[in-house]
């Protein structure tokens, strides 16, 4: 891996953690999970815990879901301890990032398809077109050898050769969207987040993150990937799988669920009560 200078860990200062829905269709049973894994470490830690609404791709923006996820925390007693980040209104911050890694030589124009890619498996390692009648996409270059090992606080040492496992990766996608994996880390640097406790499904994005904060020049978050929660087939819950939002009409029992998934089940004496007690 190309040296670009060690990351500079968190030091233990205040906690500071947070939860971040893309706002594509109410909150279901799993965002749940997450969002109160997040929440109790942010609390056991004597820390913040903050919400950000990750609304970066309008094509899938659900109208006013993102408003009915706020509300759905606020039911679940689950309220940020600062005013919500909406990513729509960063988009100054993002082309700032992006243009630091531009000026550095460490991006380029791709005018590649899905359907180009299909070969490699959807992996970018090298253009292979270069039809000028389609607007661009910028990736980041990764080169061979760029292997990204850091500690996950439940699963340990773990490690990814990015350039194997994930390839060019984009930035900015041709429809001028900022990509999540650039987005994310600018805000957690300009929050300050010193944790991010998150679902496994996105621990295949870490190293990519990791990346990207060390040629930026970022602090490291610590990370931890809880587990997500799966329909009786083995699926993961989820929007695309048809997962149904809460129902906050049935706060204390869905709590209850879920602290009990977290392997804190609540005491009998304290069945039925409001998830603020619990």
């Amino acid at each position: 891996m190309a040296a670009r200078g060690a990351n500079q860990i968190m030091p233990d200062s205040a906690y500071r953690g947070r939860f971040a829905p893309s706002p594509t269709g109410p909150l279901h049973f799993g965002s749940l999970l997450a969002a109160l894994g997040s929440w109790l470490f942010a609390r056991q830690a004597g820390g913040a815990w903050l919400v950000r609404v990750e609304d970066l791709d309008p094509p899938r923006e659900v109208p006013g879901s993102a408003a009915q996820q706020l509300a759905t925390l606020d039911a679940f007693g689950l309220v940020p301890d600062e005013p919500v980040w909406r990513q729509s209104r960063r988009g100054d911050a993002y082309a700032a990032a992006l243009a630091r890694l531009e000026a550095a030589g460490l991006t380029f124009a791709c005018r590649c398809s899905r359907a180009d890619l299909s070969a490699s498996g959807g992996l970018h390692r090298a253009c292979t077109t270069h039809a000028n009648d389609r607007h661009p996409a910028i990736r980041m270059r990764v080169e061979d050898g760029c292997r990204i090992a850091f500690v996950d606080g439940l699963r340990g040492a773990l490690a990814q050769d990015l350039h194997h496992a994930v390839g060019d990766f984009v930035l900015r996608r041709r429809e001028g969207y900022i990509a999540y994996q650039l987005a994310v880390v600018v805000d957690d640097a300009a929050q300050g987040i010193t944790d991010v406790v998150r679902g496994i499904d996105l621990l295949d994005s870490t190293p990519r993150q990791l990346w990207l904060q060390r040629l930026l020049g970022f602090a490291t978050p610590r990370y931890m990937h809880l587990p997500v929660v799966v329909r009786p087939d083995g699926e993961k819950l989820s929007k695309q799988t048809g997962a149904a939002g809460v129902d906050t009409r049935e706060a204390s029992t869905l709590a209850s669920r879920a602290l009990a998934c977290l392997g804190h089940p609540p005491p009998a004496e304290l069945a039925g009560a409001a998830p603020a007690e619990l």
